[in-house]
C-alpha cells in the first residue's frame, strides 16, 4: 500500500492541502513570526500577500522562496505569493493590501493575519515613557489591528472559510513592569477581537488572537540583556525561548476548516511560561 500511495501522492497533493488556493494577507511578514506564518500558510496551499513596512529585500526574498517552493505544484498561472508594501496604521495602506490581493489572485481574501507590531526596546516604566513612543506603539499595534479588522470584516469571504487572526502577546497575562505601553496596546487588541467575533455573527468569519510568549526574534532580543534573556528561559517549563515555528502551526490550524469552532478566543502560545 505504501508504494501505491507514493505514486498517487504528487497527483493528490495539490487537491488535499487544507488551505488550497485560499488567499491570505499576512502583515509584518518580512521577518520574525510573520515570516514563519507566511511560509507555513503557503505550505498548506494558501496564496500569500507578504506585507512589509520598509524592508523590501527581505519581503522579496520570502516571496521568491514561496514561489520557488510552489513551482512543483503544476505551474499555475498565478503566483503563490506577492509582496506589498504598506503601513498598517494607514487606512489607505490597509485597503491597498486587500485591493492588491484581489487583483493579483483574482479572488476575494479568505484569511487576514495581522502580525505587524512594534515595541519599545528601552523598556521604560510608564512614568518614564515619552508620549511619542506611546503614540507610535498604539499607532501600529492597536490602530493597525483596528484598521485590519475593519477592512477584513467588510471584505473577507462570507459563508465560511473567512478568518481573522490577530497577534497579541502573553505580556497581557503576565503584566510585567516596563512593558506598559506595549502590553496595553495588545490588551486593546484582545478586547476588540472578543467583540469582533460577536459582531461577525452570520458571516461565517471567525476572529481570534494568538498571543505568544517570549519568541527568539529580532524584536525580542532588541534592548534585552543576557540576564533578562536567561530569566525568560528560567521561567519556561520547557527551558527555552519560543521560536517562530512554535507559533505558525497554531495560526495554520485556526485558518483551516478544522479551526472553525474556535472563535472569539485568545490563545496563549508560550510553552507554559504564563497561564
Amino acid at each position: 500500500m505504501a508504494t501505491s500511495q507514493k505514486h498517487t501522492h504528487s497527483h493528490s497533493h495539490s487537491l488535499s492541502l487544507p488551505l488550497q488556493d485560499r488567499v491570505a494577507i499576512v502583515t509584518g511578514s518580512s521577518r520574525g513570526i510573520g515570516r514563519e506564518i507566511s511560509l507555513h500558510l503557503a505550505s498548506l496551499g494558501a496564496r500569500i500577500v507578504v506585507n512589509y513596512a520598509s524592508n523590501s529585500s527581505l519581503a522579496d526574498s520570502l516571496v521568491a522562496q514561496i514561489n520557488s517552493d510552489a513551482s512543483v505544484g503544476g505551474g499555475a498561472a498565478l503566483p503563490r505569493a506577492i509582496a506589498v508594501r504598506g503601513d498598517v496604521s494607514d487606512p489607505n495602506g490597509v485597503k491597498a493590501l486587500f485591493d492588491s490581493a484581489e487583483r493579483e489572485f483574482e479572488s476575494a481574501v479568505h484569511i487576514l493575519v495581522n502580525s505587524a507590531g512594534v515595541t519599545d526596546s528601552n523598556y521604560p516604566t510608564i512614568a518614564n515613557t515619552p508620549v511619542e513612543d506611546f503614540d507610535r506603539i498604539f499607532s501600529v499595534n492597536t490602530r493597525g489591528a483596528f484598521l485590519c479588522c475593519k477592512e477584513a470584516a467588510n471584505r473577507l469571504v462570507r459563508g465560511g472559510r473567512g478568518r481573522i487572526i490577530l497577534l497579541s502577546s502573553s505580556a497581557v497575562a503576565a503584566l510585567r513592569p516596563t512593558m506598559g505601553s506595549y502590553t496595553a496596546s495588545k490588551a486593546a487588541v484582545e478586547a476588540m477581537t472578543h467583540i469582533l467575533a460577536k459582531e461577525l455573527k452570520g458571516t461565517g468569519i471567525t476572529a481570534n488572537c494568538v498571543a505568544p510568549g517570549p519568541i527568539a526574534t529580532e524584536m525580542y532580543f532588541a534592548g534585552r540583556t543576557e540576564e533578562q534573556i536567561k530569566a525568560s528561559i528560567a521561567v519556561s517549563p520547557l527551558n527555552r525561548l519560543g521560536e517562530p515555528k512554535d507559533v505558525a502551526p497554531l495560526v495554520g490550524f485556526l485558518a483551516s476548516d478544522a479551526g472553525e469552532w474556535v472563535n472569539g478566543q485568545v490563545i496563549r502560545v508560550n510553552g507554559g511560561y504564563i497561564s
